[in-house]
């Protein structure tokens, strides 16, 4: 008998099958919420409600406690699990079976949109651990086909994506039809009211467990946006796509004609991809997540709804192609990167109609977004360049003795070099082919704009140094106070220059010509209806204002302060003209609708 190493489990109360299980799993040391629920489960007969984030491991934190008070040969039904979707219902199923070892429990997932008969059958038999979708699990206990009413434990895995779904009155349904001996355990990434009033209701005895994220966590996960055109974003995705190090990712947008689209794009260009949304079947979908699970592919582009539920550990990025709703969207998008000590990477793309709604989202949202460098074409194929050259001294250390006679009779007919270069363009094809980086036209035409020009205008241009009452104490940050700026006065980016943020106040150099209409704008903003901005004294910053007198500036127009901005309909939209959401449509679009759309002439 092999000795078994994974003391941290061991210490935690499990038997000698499960340890052999976690062993072979690769499992060396508890998580938080496994160390935490494990011996509680097994040692008390209490009710417990764990708090963690998703990717924690909390599917082992409940799954392994059931496993080890199971009784194997009562072949009822002894523990029903509920999961917001069939995905997830699948991934706890075959978790659970992972962690049984040579245990004769019988675990099957039980969800809509797959054959009635199949699962008749097999409960008939009698499935100990039934993992299910609250839709399906009523429809069996209407039929008849469930029984639940000699349960040991029900399990609400979840939770919260289940309250969100509106599974709520089916859980207590369900509920209502279990017995009152069984332990209730209930999983939750976050606690809504409604939640603790279900654990109220239908738990006893409860023990609560909040595992926290620590700092460490929360910084695992580097956020960006970039504001670009939206025909532009596809162009941005391969850039990014092309000059990481490795990119494993999922592509949200809003549609399932997006999906389709850029789904289509992708693998035309290459890439391994799939579109994942609403249309496709249950089967289409299993079959997706599955290759995506085995790395068969490494991007997976789907709608919010479509990616509910859906668990797939150590991604690289998460892009949000189009912008999310709302800051709550946002962030669970962005939660399925940087977990379990796995760093990742999240970029926002955000088009010129969409920026208020960003600037919104950005203020509601933990941890600082940073603006999003885009890589030019001579970047990305100088970092394909190291990594093929990696690529191929990594391949020196296998063992290459089938090629041995072919290398020696090609070495006979040409040259080292010669023979290497032809290789590599077997291998890699057009891949350092600059000719497939399409132009990004306000990023190309930024980079090819020579310094010496921009100087020139500046200098023909006067400024005035501005003092802002608020810095660093206030949460400040440059691109935050920018942005609080332009979302005033509706000046230029590039109209905000020198920009200094301090302990408790901030410089900013504008146009002499705007400074005016920004200090009256402000003027009622500051603490006790003080101004907000005023102009810098001469001694102040670290430049000298052109102008620290008190001047009366007149309002500039409309042309001074704002440049002349596309509307709606003249921005590009390739994918279905569906990236704005019916409560951002542009004034000049709402026109169109309700009061005051223009009446037909009869």
């Amino acid at each position: 008998m092999s000795e078994i190493t994974n003391e941290g489990f061991k210490n935690l109360g499990l038997s000698d099958a499960t340890l052999k299980a976690l062993e072979k799993k690769g499992f060396q040391e508890p998580t938080e919420i496994q160390r935490e629920c494990i011996p509680l489960l097994l040692e008390k007969d209490s009710d417990v409600i764990g708090q963690a984030q998703t990717g924690t491991g909390k599917t082992a934190a409940f799954a392994l406690p059931v496993l080890e008070r199971l009784d194997a040969s009562d072949k009822t039904t002894q523990a029903l699990i509920l999961t917001p979707t069939r995905e997830l219902a699948v991934q706890v199923a075959e978790e659970i079976n992972s962690l049984k070892w040579s245990r004769s429990i019988t675990v099957e997932p039980i969800y809509g949109g797959t054959s009635y008969e199949n699962q008749f059958k097999k409960l008939k038999k009698g499935i100990q651990i039934v993992v299910g979708t609250p839709g399906r699990i009523q429809d069996h206990l209407e039929r008849g086909t469930l029984n639940i009413s000699h349960l040991k434990f029900a399990v609400l895995d979840e939770a919260d994506e289940m309250l969100d779904m509106g599974f709520i009155e089916d859980i207590e349904t369900i509920l209502s039809r279990t017995n009152d001996d069984k332990r209730m355990l209930l999983f939750s990434a976050t606690m809504p009211d409604e939640i603790l009033r279900l654990a109220k209701t239908f738990m006893k005895n409860t023990e609560i467990v909040r595992i926290k994220k620590n700092r460490e966590e929360e910084n695992l996960t580097s956020q960006y946006y970039c504001f670009l055109r939206e025909s532009d974003k596809i162009e941005v995705l391969t850039r990014i796509i092309d000059s990481a190090s490795s990119f494993y990712a999922i592509i949200f947008c809003k549609t399932k004609l997006q999906c389709e689209e850029i789904g289509r794009k992708l693998m035309e260009r290459g890439y391994e991809a799939e579109a994942l949304h609403g249309d496709l079947s249950q089967k289409q979908r299993e079959i997706i997540l599955q290759k995506m699970r085995d790395h068969k592919i490494s991007i997976l582009v789907a709608t919010d709804v479509a990616a509910r539920g859906i668990d797939i550990s150590e991604l690289t990025h998460v892009i949000n192609f189009t912008l999310p709703s709302d800051g709550e969207v946002y962030t669970h998008r962005i939660g399925r990167t940087g977990r379990a000590g796995h760093k990742g990477c999240a970029i926002t793309f955000v088009t010129s109609a969409e920026k208020r709604r960003f600037l919104f989202i950005r203020r509601t949202v933990k941890g600082e977004i940073e603006e999003y460098r885009i890589p030019s074409a001579d970047e990305i194929l100088k970092a394909k360049k190291e990594r093929i050259e990696a690529e191929v001294i990594n391949s020196l250390e296998k063992e290459c003795g089938d090629y041995a006679g072919i290398a020696a009779s090609l070495l006979e007919k040409s040259d080292a070099a010669s023979l290497v270069k032809s290789l590599l363009r077997l291998h890699y094809g057009n891949d350092l082919d600059k000719s497939q980086y399409h132009t990004i036209k306000a990023l190309d035409e930024k980079r090819e704009k020579p310094r010496t020009g921009r100087r020139e205008a500046e200098s023909q241009q006067t400024f005035t140094r501005l003092f802002f009452a608020k810095g660093r104490n206030d949460k400040f940050t440059k691109r935050y106070l920018a942005n609080t700026i332009i979302e005033e006065c509706g000046v230029r980016d590039e109209d905000l220059q020198d920009i200094q943020v301090m302990e408790s106040f901030s410089f900013v150099n504008v146009p002499s010509s705007v400074a005016g209409y920004i200090i009256e704008a402000f003027r009622d903003k500051g603490e006790g209806g003080r101004p907000l901005i005023v102009r810098a004294r001469p001694e102040e910053g670290h430049k000298k204002s052109t102008s620290s007198m008190p001047v009366k500036t007149k309002k500039p127009s409309a042309k001074t302060r704002v440049r002349s901005r596309k509307g709606w309909q003249d921005e590009v939209q390739p994918y279905g003209r569906d990236t704005y959401d019916e409560d951002f449509i542009p004034r000049a679009k709402k026109k169109e609708h309700g009061k005051y759309s223009k009446k037909k002439k009869k």
